[in-house]
């Protein structure tokens, strides 16, 4: 049992730093700016589970890699959910929560992090979450 809870936590963690390592490719950073690549992730995967209902939340969720899936529910306040967020506030938010200065600014942070991630789930899943997305909101998810 010990060994099955040990692989399952490695294969995450391997899974995990294959999406850290995406948005790295993505900007070109080497492996000692992981800290940025983390609060890219971890800001717009906030932002966008607190844009959509509870239920597409949690399906979006299962989908991730488990150690994923804590950053992104780390916080969460299902009772105040879904947020209403345009385009403009909710790339406001991505600069508040990524404090760095990066080329294409919170757009393309948005645009990094969205594209990694929808690597990583099925394309019904992700149409599920575009569809639950303000239409301005929307033209920022690939």
């Amino acid at each position: 049992m010990a060994e099955q809870l040990l692989s399952a936590f490695e294969s995450s963690l391997d899974k995990t730093n294959v999406i850290l390592k995406e948005i790295e490719s993505a900007y070109g950073w080497p492996k000692d700016q992981r800290n940025q690549s983390y609060a890219a992730l971890r800001t717009v995967l906030h932002l966008l589970r607190d844009r959509m209902p509870v239920q597409e939340s949690v399906e979006f969720a299962q989908q991730l890699p488990v150690l994923v899936r804590g950053i992104y529910f780390d916080g969460w306040q299902p009772e105040n959910v879904p947020i209403k967020l345009n385009r403009d506030d909710f790339l406001y938010e991505v600069r508040q929560g990524f404090p760095y200065d990066v080329e294409g600014g919170a757009q393309r942070v948005v645009q990094v992090v969205l594209d990694t991630l929808r690597r990583h789930v099925t394309q019904g899943e992700w149409q599920d979450v575009k569809s639950t997305m303000p239409k301005d909101l929307r033209q920022l998810i690939p």
